[in-house]
């Protein structure tokens, strides 16, 4: 992590490891991170002021994600409590791309993570800018400055 990701503000949430994201060995399935990385995504954009439940006709784009990646650094099993963060690490023309990292409780990195979304248009699904608004508005969780 460089300083400049240290001064960023990052969106914070706890979740905890339940009984339908583990797997017969005990550790936290894979799809699982889907599922808290879809969350943290979520309320990110509920904490920037455009909630999913009014973005996309707010602004009139779609943000379909693009690319997922994650990296597994320490096991997790049922009813950890993990720490999620969430930042804007780099904001493109048209697009997105969100990092993330969860913690278990004693401050262990259990796995980092990267989504990259894209703005289409609604009506005819080409890729457009992000509108000005929701760049704005993400600012303060951005690592880096527009490029």
């Amino acid at each position: 992590m460089n300083s400049s990701q240290a001064e960023v503000k990052r969106h914070r949430l706890q979740e905890r490891v339940r009984w339908s994201d583990i797997d017969s060995s005990g550790i936290i399935l894979w799809s699982a991170y889907t599922r808290l990385v879809e969350m943290a995504e979520t309320e990110l954009f509920r904490a920037a002021g455009f909630p999913y439940g009014s973005l996309w006709e707010s602004l009139d784009i779609w943000l379909p994600r693009v690319q997922f990646h994650i990296d597994y650094r320490s096991p997790v099993r049922l009813d950890d409590l993990l720490d999620v963060e969430i930042w804007v690490a780099r904001m493109g023309r048209s697009s997105i791309r969100f990092e993330l990292a969860m913690k278990k409780a004693d401050g262990q990195l259990a796995a980092e993570c990267y989504l990259v979304i894209v703005a289409v248009s609604r009506t005819s699904g080409k890729s457009v800018e992000v509108p000005k608004l929701l760049v704005e508005a993400l600012e303060p969780y951005a690592a880096t400055q527009k490029s």
